[in-house]
């Protein structure tokens, strides 16, 4: 029979918050040097100088853990102030540069966007069941909000493949600097993701996207007019 693990009383467990914070500094670095799967709580809790019981009071156990390294690295990424971004009253044109700019900021916390892309790696090549939860719960929100806001610039339903294809492209460069950080500064010495730069590369990704957004929405909006008149598209 397996045994039962006793979970331990807040008296029992010195330093509260402390050692609930030091385990998740820890475990963050240990999950993404080696995985989930390889990581084992009795090493992230003698790196963090604790005890497993630690880990089961504060987190019920590892797959708990890993689940709250994972929220805190979406903590990271800004996702309240896209929320907010998302909320704020305006043209569809003004919430994309908001959104694109919050995501931006978040990957300018340097140490813990490099631990989210290595996290993802690892997940990319061995999925746990904590990733899917965080899609569900913070990820698909944002995305189907993302495919409205696209799908009100062109004028297509946010279902459609094309407003999708739209709103992967714009994502597709929002997380390219999000998350390869580490990578262009092998191939692009100078470079730092740095507040200013945030603010420039969100810019830029805005104006390029918009660019072809306003294209598809006028190709849109012609055709409604030809329609319109008798004349076929």
């Amino acid at each position: 029979m397996a045994a039962v693990t006793k979970l331990h009383p807040a008296s029992a467990l010195p330093g509260g918050d402390s050692t609930r914070e030091k385990l998740l500094d820890v475990a963050g670095r240990v999950f993404a040097d080696r995985g989930y799967y390889a990581a084992t709580v009795r090493d992230i809790c003698a790196q963090a100088g604790s005890n497993v019981a630690a880990v089961n009071y504060h987190f019920r156990d590892k797959l708990g853990l890993y689940t709250e390294v994972l929220h805190r690295s979406i903590k990271a990424s800004h996702v309240e102030a896209m929320r907010s971004a998302f909320d704020q009253e305006g043209p569809p044109e003004k919430i994309l540069r908001a959104v694109i700019r919050a995501r931006l900021e978040g990957a300018c916390r340097g140490d813990l966007a490099h631990q989210q892309l290595r996290i993802l790696l690892h997940e990319l090549t061995q999925p746990t069941p904590a990733l899917k939860r965080i899609l569900r719960e913070v990820s698909q929100p944002i995305y189907e909000r993302m495919l409205k806001v696209v799908g009100a610039l062109i004028r297509l339903p946010a279902d459609s493949d094309t407003t999708r294809l739209c709103a992967h492209s714009i994502m597709g460069q929002i997380m390219l600097y999000a998350l390869a950080g580490p990578l262009f500064e092998r191939v692009w010495p100078e470079f730092g993701l740095t507040p200013e730069r945030a603010d420039r590369i969100a810019e830029h990704i805005a104006n390029f996207s918009l660019a072809y957004l306003r294209e598809v929405g006028g190709k849109r909006r012609s055709g409604a007019s030809s329609l319109g008149t008798g004349r076929r598209k």
